[in-house]
């Protein structure tokens, strides 16, 4: 399949659930080869070796029939980087960086295998809504794949080796994806969100370590692996995930409550200026849907087609140039997204 086919595809983990305030679930594994040294201290020619033998793997394997696609990130320009960021298929720090590497792709992105990021693989599942359990559960069964057919750097007393610390052990990441736009109204994020990391849980926004949390959207996992169970971390995440929930649901009632007029002024502001705007810059449109989102989880809004993480993606630089298959400057950018966003919200 070409990178262009491939890349346009809509993401798995983007399909809207009944879950108000869960958006998606992942979970990542990282692992090394026995008989390389880590990416930040591999040679180029080290690297070429590891992207070869893996890619190798990767495209052999089929997880239910189902093959991966692998990419090599060298052959994409910085539109096509900027897709995989966005989408979450890559992190921002494969994409930035040069030499060789690559991402293995599944038709709906489930899947995705980066390799030679900080680690040599790192296996990937995304999935909609608040499915961790399963996300561990097809993370476990790639990974069981690869490594039938690599040798990883793992000891008995310490588990998998990777490049971080903090991930030594089961080399597991597990993350939740949740819009919290009540808590923040609320003025109680800080408080909710900051009592979580005493607890070993990391918090952070939408695209990673030193991103914001545009669009009330926050990223919650786990921070440290070694000496943990894969059990303990997810059942521990999943507790965690299930307050951060009751919070959430709490301050909405609460806003209810105590703003009725203003919440739907909120709402129906939104909901009136994504219909009607003819320039929205990005920041923007993420702060406007994240509130159209909350009208229509509460019944104030009539629901519209398109799901909001397919809003919130397709309309970040990256993928609102793919989508129209051109370049465009900051403020070309702002117009076509009004366009694209007046068109997929148009009720009827």
């Amino acid at each position: 399949m070409m990178s262009k086919e491939l890349l346009l595809k809509h993401s798995a983990w983007m399909t809207e659930t009944d879950s108000p305030v869960v958006i998606s679930s992942r979970v990542r594994l990282a692992r090394n080869l026995e008989d390389f040294p880590f990416p930040h201290v591999l040679s180029p020619e080290g690297a070429a070796q590891v992207e070869q033998k893996v890619s190798q793997v990767l495209t052999d394997i089929k997880i239910k029939e189902e093959q991966l696609h692998y990419i090599s990130l060298t052959e994409l320009n910085n539109i096509e980087h900027q897709v995989l960021i966005e989408k979450h298929l890559i992190s921002p720090s494969l994409g930035g960086s040069t030499g060789a590497r690559g991402v293995a792709l599944a038709d709906d992105h489930r899947y995705a295998v980066m390799v030679n990021e900080e680690d040599h693989i790192r296996v990937q599942v995304l999935l909609p809504g608040n499915q961790l359990l399963e996300t561990h559960r097809l993370a476990t069964e790639l990974d069981d794949a690869i490594e039938a057919k690599l040798d990883f750097a793992y000891r008995e007393n310490q588990g998998y080796l990777t490049a971080c610390p903090t991930n030594v052990g089961t080399g597991l990441r597990a993350s939740v994806m949740v819009h919290l736009p009540g808590l923040v109204m609320m003025k109680q994020v800080q408080q909710v969100l900051g009592a979580l990391a005493p607890l070993g849980i990391a918090v952070r926004g939408l695209y990673g370590e030193g991103s914001q949390a545009f669009g009330h959207i926050f990223q919650v996992s786990n921070q440290i692996t070694l000496g943990k169970s894969e059990e303990d971390i997810l059942t521990h995440l999943q507790a965690m995930t299930g307050q951060i929930i009751e919070h959430e649901l709490q301050a909405r009632e609460l806003l209810k409550r105590q703003m009725p007029l203003q919440l739907e002024d909120w709402v129906w502001r939104a909901r009136g200026t994504l219909q009607n705007a003819r320039i929205i810059s990005s920041e923007d449109a993420m702060h406007l849907l994240s509130h159209d989102r909350l009208g229509s989880d509460m019944g104030l809004l009539p629901k519209i087609n398109d799901g909001f993480a397919t809003l919130i993606v397709d309309t970040r630089p990256g993928c609102l140039q793919y989508i129209l298959d051109r370049e465009l400057d900051p403020s070309q950018r702002d117009e076509e997204r009004a366009r694209l966003i007046r068109e997929r919200t148009a009720l009827g």
